[in-house]
């Protein structure tokens, strides 16, 4: 037998690239036209904060966010936006989990209702919440007659952050269990751990990025909810006056504020790009 017949088939040669240059990860080049459109949205994106950083008089800044009216609503906002964000936590891990592991039609279903509040303009999301939970609503009248009022309270203003920012820990969640499959979980129940301990030493560890990612969203959301927060909690100072309500009405102060209404929305751009550098940073391999 001669040694070509001895001999497996040998590997095709590789494409010889130019001197110094890798290959593309991308592959092709983008099409030229592709370059107007997307500079235009880049631009679209951009430039409402370059005029707002050109408009900020940086001289009344400081004392702009140290006031005791912008101190006491990022208080407010930082405690009601961290307690939304451990009870969209408490309530929507489970959730990402059933929409994971449900049949596609039920996963649709309640994927549906989830996203609901992202498509929804948050004024409508704040009547929704009245509507079960006001004086006279669903809940609400059953609610008052015990003596209990949530409306126009620090826990309208939780409610209302939760309602608003939920959809994005699901999603966040749901994304990372598909993403994992089902493989390492068949694994682990058939070495014969129970359900919980295949949860809590498997599923949860394995989407760990999607549960940061979707936490950190989570809380960027709530701090930064508005509408939804405006019309059921009200806009009531130490109560329920967070950022966003003292930004509106410091805007709304025939001008007379409206440097301080820019300075503390400078404050909301930084901690939302921060929550934007946390998110992309953690993941492993991320870009830098």
């Amino acid at each position: 037998m001669s040694t070509a017949g001895r001999s497996g088939p040998r590997a095709a040669p590789e494409r010889p690239t130019a001197r110094g240059a890798a290959p593309s990860p991308r592959g092709e080049r983008l099409p030229a036209w592709l370059l107007v459109p997307a500079l235009i949205a880049v631009l679209l994106l951009v430039l409402p904060f370059v005029a707002l950083l050109v408009r900020l008089d940086w001289a009344t800044v400081p004392a702009a966010v140290t006031s005791p009216a912008a101190l006491q609503a990022l208080g407010l906002s930082l405690v009601t936006a961290t307690i939304a964000t451990a009870l969209c936590a408490l309530l929507g891990i489970p959730l990402a989990v059933v929409i994971a592991r449900s049949p596609a039609g039920l996963a649709a279903v309640l994927r549906t209702v989830t996203t609901l509040p992202l498509v929804l303009p948050p004024l409508v999301g704040g009547i929704a919440l009245l509507a079960l939970l006001g004086r006279n609503g669903l809940l609400g009248a059953t609610l008052a007659i015990a003596g209990i009022q949530i409306p126009f309270t620090t826990t309208a203003v939780v409610i209302a952050q939760a309602f608003v920012a939920l959809p994005f820990l699901v999603i966040s969640i749901e994304g990372a269990l598909r993403a994992i499959g089902t493989e390492h979980e068949h694994v682990a129940a058939g070495l014969g751990a129970g359900r919980f301990t295949v949860f809590r030493r498997v599923t949860l560890p394995l989407a760990a990025p999607g549960l940061v990612a979707g936490t950190v969203l989570c809380f960027a959301r709530a701090l930064g909810e508005f509408g939804a927060t405006a019309l059921f909690a009200g806009n009531s100072a130490g109560v329920t006056r967070t950022m966003p309500l003292a930004i509106y009405t410091a805007f709304n102060g025939a001008g007379v504020e409206e440097d301080t209404a820019i300075a503390l929305s400078l404050m909301l751009i930084l901690v939302a790009v921060a929550a934007l550098v946390l998110v992309r940073g953690w993941r492993p391999g991320a870009v830098r």
